[in-house]
């Protein structure tokens, strides 16, 4: 698993970006697939959920994860919910210790937050839809909203797409320019004409610098051009596999 030094500096917080490895799935799946949405057989997923909760150090019936739908939706956690009763939504926060936040990936950045003074944290799900609608900023509103103070608040982008894997249509940069004039320069031209290399971590990171947060740090990861430590969307599409996994990233607050 993957920590991240702006995270690692206060005891009462735990978080982690789980790799693929590590679990008890096979096939497309292997191994620590966390998803339940994908294919695999849903007692590997529970197995590879409750190994990553250990290395937490959090109880498995202790983490909760939402029906991710790329919305900029955020919700409180005050106890943990059935899986069948999981909120659509790609933010959560909490202030109850003990309880896991987990966000499932498979290209999309995981972003982890804490105020561990004011024992909040949160977690956010930012592919580019919702980086574009604002679900890290609703997050840390939503923080805010819980006793959090937006200076003191710390976040981590943990590993996802990288530019260099990360090719979308002329379509992109406009719609982007729209909500901010700055954002161009997180795309740069492609080997296709009319097309661009997006930059997600790099805008979610500026994204998050305009609130003014205490720090904002970036995993040093491309998903897709890593198979061996990590599951990727883009990937499997591009190899014409049928499915693929989804990675955890979870933060808690120290029981």
């Amino acid at each position: 698993m993957i920590t991240l030094d702006v995270l690692s500096g206060d005891d009462a917080v735990r978080h982690a970006f789980f790799t693929r490895e590590g679990g008890v799935s096979r096939g497309l799946f292997a191994s620590l697939n966390c998803g339940f949405g994908s294919g695999d057989d849903p007692d590997a997923v529970a197995t590879n959920r409750a190994i990553a909760c250990h290395r937490l150090g959090v109880p498995a019936e202790r983490l909760v994860t939402c029906r991710q739908v790329h919305s900029a939706t955020v919700v409180s956690v005050d106890a943990p919910w059935r899986r069948d009763a999981s909120p659509s939504a790609d933010g959560m926060v909490t202030t109850c210790a003990g309880i896991a936040l987990g966000v499932l990936a498979a290209d999309c950045a995981p972003i982890l937050f804490a105020d561990a003074e004011a024992g909040v944290v949160g977690a956010a799900h930012g592919g580019w839809r919702g980086a574009l609608g604002g679900v890290a900023e609703a997050t840390v509103a939503a923080m805010a909203a819980h006793g959090a103070r937006v200076e003191r608040i710390r976040a981590a982008i943990g590993p996802c797409i990288g530019q260099a894997s990360y090719e979308v249509g002329p379509e992109f940069p406009p719609r982007f320019a729209k909500i901010d004039g700055a954002s161009g320069r997180f795309f740069v031209p492609a080997a296709r004409p009319g097309h661009f290399r997006f930059d997600l971590p790099g805008y979610i990171a500026h994204r998050l610098a305009r609130l003014g947060l205490a720090a904002v740090e970036r995993a040093d990861c491309d998903t897709a051009a890593d198979p061996q430590r990590f599951f990727s969307y883009r990937r499997a599409c591009l190899s014409g596999e049928r499915d693929y996994g989804r990675a955890l990233a979870a933060i808690a607050l120290v029981a």
